[in-house]
């Protein structure tokens, strides 16, 4: 057998290293994560936010059990989820009087659900009248991207009586600055893009979800959309308190945070008829 001459071993070695030396190169010329979709070292991992949570950390909270002024007999009781809720028990809520629910299906442009089947349709099949919610993420994706994510991924509308117009979830960010790094004027431009387009992908004008402080702080309390999108206040007390300009009534509201293993719980301002009347469009 031929012997292999020194002469080719050293030019075997030295291709491999400058192979490995051309690879490492280009992983070091890869440019860095968009620092908006990098998760903070000591913070939430991108995709963990859900309804309220800025609310929790910022307004602060009111865990024992709560009883709002008005009266379940005016009311409807509902409940909203995220995924970490897992696989929610919707016979038992529904038991308890439960009769309509949101399920978060999105966040920014990055993140969907992985337990949106099992919420979503479960408590359609339970009875109850259903909606899926957005995360919106203003320091990611522009408005209208956000809004198209959203409905290709769980944020649609059908008109079957039982499903409610999507919602955005516009609240304090979990990830960084409370406003997004946004000026007012252009926090309301962002939100205006996500209304107008999910208007004209599904015929229905969104749910606003947020609470009065925040909205005073990131929008200067901006009043232009109360005439056109219904309002979901988020307050964990008695009563909603004062409500953001352009809104003189709620159409929801979250009034506490106390069920986090089945969801926090909401009051639809008005009889199950009416519920059903706002699904049908």
């Amino acid at each position: 057998m031929d012997c292999v001459q020194p002469s080719i071993y050293l030019h075997r070695s030295r291709a491999r290293l400058a192979v490995t030396g051309a690879l490492t190169g280009l992983l070091l010329s890869l440019p860095a994560p968009p620092a908006a979709l990098a998760s903070p070292s000591n913070g939430p991992e991108r995709g963990s936010a859900y309804m309220g949570m800025g609310v929790l950390a910022h307004d602060g909270a009111d865990d024992s059990p709560a009883s709002p002024n008005d009266p379940r007999t005016s009311q409807t009781e509902g409940v909203d989820v995220a995924s970490y809720q897992g696989n929610v028990d919707w016979p038992t809520l529904w038991s308890a009087g439960n009769k309509w629910a949101y399920t978060k299906a999105s966040e920014g442009t990055y993140y969907t659900n992985p337990s949106f089947s099992q919420q979503y349709n479960g408590s359609y099949d339970v009875g109850m009248i259903r909606g899926s919610y957005h995360f919106a993420t203003p320091d990611t994706t522009g408005g209208a991207t956000q809004a198209d994510y959203f409905v290709d991924h769980g944020g649609g509308w059908s008109k079957d009586s039982k499903t409610l117009p999507g919602a955005l979830d516009i609240e304090w960010n979990p990830y960084g600055d409370s406003c997004y790094g946004k000026s007012k004027s252009d926090m309301v431009s962002w939100i205006r893009d996500f209304l107008v387009r999910y208007k004209t992908r599904t015929g229905r004008q969104a749910v606003i979800y947020t609470a009065t402080s925040w909205w005073t702080e990131c929008t200067g309390n901006y009043g232009g959309f109360g005439s056109t999108n219904p309002l979901w206040i988020a307050r964990y007390a008695s009563s909603a308190g004062d409500l953001p300009a352009g809104w003189s009534v709620y159409t929801m509201w979250q009034y506490t945070s106390a069920g986090k293993t089945v969801g926090d719980h909401d009051r639809f301002n008005g009889s199950a008829s009416q519920l059903r009347d706002m699904a049908t469009g």
